[in-house]
């Protein structure tokens, strides 16, 4: 019984360690097929179209409501962004629709360019 709970106990543990590392991502529709791993498809450029829904200047982060992305098998979500360079702040303001280039850089996706 005391190794039922411990291994309870350390699954449960493990599982709020990894919802930890998709802070910021709020998931919509089917997310069947999704792959958030760290393989080859996350490395390099990646493109999105969204619309914004906050900008935090001061943490220099956008939050996008953002369609499928397909060259990293995601669904449409809404999740935050870091951006890489602070004058492309001003191209981020609520309800305005952007395309933006992202990239992986550990765990975070940092936004390179925005139209």
């Amino acid at each position: 019984m005391k190794a039922f709970v411990l291994a309870a106990a350390l699954m449960t543990g493990a599982a709020l360690v990894h919802a930890g590392e998709m802070k910021g991502m709020e998931m919509k529709g089917d997310m069947k097929g999704m792959d958030m791993s760290k393989g080859e498809k996350s490395k390099g450029t990646h493109k999105a179209t969204g619309v914004v829904k906050k900008v935090d200047a001061k943490a220099g982060t956008v939050t996008l409501d953002h369609e499928p992305v397909k060259s990293m098998n995601w669904p449409a979500m809404s999740m935050t962004f870091q951006v890489k360079d602070k004058a492309l702040m001003e191209k981020f303001a609520a309800n305005r629709k952007v395309e933006v280039e992202f990239e992986q850089s550990g765990k975070d996706y940092v936004i390179t360019s925005a139209k």
